[in-house]
């Protein structure tokens, strides 16, 4: 690499008026309407009830005290008459979604029992104390029914109901007010204990969630944060729980270990020693011991007791944890920052880690092949080599693995020769063409990624071009939600984005029929994911007249990943936990395929190593979208 120093971050932070803009929406959307937490039906509708209900009662609560001028020099005017009616069932009926609620957390932990599900003291503990106030409630608006018996008392449907069953049990309150007031204080007394909870139970999410969900680092989807000034920089990722910075640590309190991101992960799945849920807890668990506990004693996160010197380079950074947490809770973060401590302080790497770097360092490619050898066919295909100061509408950028990987090359010349068909003015860039950082990154090297994003900048900056396409899901990724942070803003396409928009316009169309081969596809995390393109693949399968397209149990964005991302293409992992054998599991026996399609280089290369090494190549095949295209093509 010729360029001796890195690119310094110049992104612009919106303005001041628009995070708060934006922190209100998110506040509305995700802590107040909990669309995220409705993504699972059943806990979804249970947490909804609880919330909604103490919501309710809370502001029910806060309008009888003003009752009263005890906070103010006046009397709330209302609710009086027939608003008095209507507050009173509104009332009730927060109650009862509240024991509602907790009838089913209580169902969902002692019957139904999921297996990511674990049950700690505080668990039950939340439950019980809400379920006391809301009984504590019901009881004591059923004995003021029962001493005042007012007409309305049907618009207290379950303080009446209350009521009835002390009258059946022989309880006799006329003139008596004793009892009454002891409810009454006894409802306050455990309200306050509720207050005084909440900063030593998971009750305190409702506060630190929603504070991680408005200030959480606000990144384009897919991007993790710059290392600012990394030459100088005193602090390379986190050895210590007090370097990671203010929003992580938030992020560790806020984490109520729910289990969803444990459900969703791969590496976990597939029997690997990692967990997402345990690493958040070994964090939180640490900065309790070492910056909350008044002991004043600074220990190092222990990587051998408290998180596993292995579990960071378990992850393969899918980020389907992050999609699946209500509350936004990022252990792909924490996994960054665990990495470039190790990477870029301690150099304590595993050995294909360290060997993956030094091929980037030394060759510019993770691959570690001279440059020369990239992209061969682009010579046979006679594609045009854009030189400094020329234009070309489509600049297409090929990536590491369509220049180096054999496999993928077959995938490179199909693409080439459906832009050719479509008569699309594109280019390369040809030896001048570099990798984009994407592995140096994830592995922790941050260094050598902003070297790569400064020198492809350059090269970027010294031709003229419309746009850039890419085939490679984690290139993609990079140039469009990445370099923006480096001043590289640029149009950047998929290729199964700008193949859509082709078939759309009518400049490619599909001649040949498919035949009884069953498809399906295969999302790629980087593609989709992190980038919503999830519509666009299935429209140009859709094309192909004929064509038997068949889904994964698990697709779109809750799709399983292929087990390459995060740097996992370059790791040696024990076969027994290989994820890219669980997905091709789902391949050939949930969704019955034939072939396997996707639009990422490296899904590409794990799937087809999955297929070679289960014996299955005579029964199933994966392939490049651009690849199943052109097959149906004539010549």
């Amino acid at each position: 690499m010729s360029a001796q120093t890195a690119a310094p971050p110049t992104q612009t932070a919106p303005s001041r008026r628009t995070r708060w803009l934006r922190g209100a929406r998110e506040f509305i959307l995700h802590a107040i309407l909990q669309d995220r937490v409705l993504q699972r039906a059943y806990p979804g509708v249970m947490h909804l009830l609880i919330f909604w209900g103490m919501v309710i009662q809370l502001i029910g609560t806060v309008i009888v005290i003003l009752q009263y001028p005890l906070f103010l020099p006046i009397e709330l005017p209302w609710p009086r008459q027939a608003a008095y009616l209507g507050f009173e069932l509104v009332m009730d009926l927060g109650g009862l979604m509240i024991i509602v609620g907790i009838l089913m957390a209580t169902l969902r932990r002692i019957v139904r029992k999921p297996s990511f599900l674990i049950n700690r003291w505080d668990d039950w503990y939340a439950l019980a104390l809400l379920f006391v106030i809301a009984l504590l409630g019901y009881s004591t608006e059923g004995v003021r029914l029962m001493s005042v018996s007012p007409e309305w008392r049907a618009w207290s449907p379950i303080g009446n109901l209350f009521a009835k069953g002390f009258t059946a049990v022989g309880l006799d309150l006329s003139g008596e007010s004793s009892l009454h007031d002891f409810l009454f204080w006894a409802h306050t007394a455990v309200g306050l204990l509720f207050i005084a909870s909440l900063p030593f139970t998971k009750l305190r999410h409702m506060i630190s969630g929603s504070i991680n969900i408005v200030f959480r680092p606000q990144l384009a989807s897919g991007a993790l944060e710059p290392i600012k000034d990394i030459e100088t920089a005193e602090k390379l990722g986190a050895g210590e729980i007090d370097e990671f910075h203010s929003n992580a640590l938030l992020m560790f309190d806020a984490c109520v270990q729910c289990g969803r991101c444990e459900d969703v992960c791969p590496s976990t799945f597939s029997g690997m020693p990692y967990s997402p849920r345990s690493l958040l807890q070994a964090l939180y668990t640490s900065m309790k011991e070492n910056l909350i506990s008044s002991s004043n004693t600074k220990e190092s996160i222990s990587f051998g007791d408290m998180v596993g010197k292995e579990n960071p380079w378990l992850c393969t950074t899918c980020g389907d944890c992050i999609s699946t947490c209500p509350l936004f809770i990022d252990p792909v973060l924490a996994v960054i920052e665990l990495r470039r401590y190790m990477t870029l302080t301690t150099g304590d790497v595993p050995g294909p880690v360290g060997e993956t770097l030094t091929h980037m360092e030394r060759r510019g490619n993770p691959w570690g092949l001279p440059k020369e050898n990239h992209a061969p066919y682009l010579k046979e295909l006679g594609v045009r080599v854009l030189q400094p100061g020329e234009f070309t509408d489509t600049l297409l950028y090929l990536g590491c693995a369509f220049g180096y990987d054999n496999r993928s090359q077959g995938a490179g010349r199909a693409l080439i020769s459906l832009l050719k068909r479509a008569e699309v003015d594109f280019a390369v860039l040809g030896p001048a063409e570099g990798c984009c950082g994407e592995t140096a990154r994830r592995l922790g090297h941050e260094y050598v990624f902003q070297v790569m994003a400064e020198e492809n900048i350059a090269t970027f900056e010294s031709v003229k071009f419309n746009r850039i396409v890419t085939p490679c899901a984690h290139g993609y990724n990079t140039l469009k939600n990445e370099y923006p942070q480096f001043g590289g803003n640029y149009t950047v396409l998929h290729h199964t984005e700008l193949l859509a928009e082709l078939i759309a316009e009518g400049r490619l169309t599909v001649d040949r029929e498919a035949d009884d081969q069953v498809h399906t596809y295969h999302d790629a995390c980087y593609i989709g994911r992190y980038n919503k393109i999830y519509d666009e693949p299935r429209d140009v399968l859709g094309s192909i007249p004929a064509l038997k397209l068949t889904e994964m149990p698990r697709h779109r964005e809750h799709a399983f990943c292929c087990g390459g991302g995060g740097g996992h293409m370059w790791m040696e992992i024990d076969p027994n936990t290989r994820i890219n054998h669980r997905r091709l599991a789902e391949v050939t026996d949930d969704a019955k395929a034939d072939v396997v399609v996707t639009g990422c280089p490296y899904c590409l290369i794990m799937l087809d190593d999955a297929i070679r090494s289960k014996g299955l190549v005579e029964e199933v095949a994966v392939k490049d979208i651009a690849e199943v295209l052109t097959t149906h093509m004539d010549e």
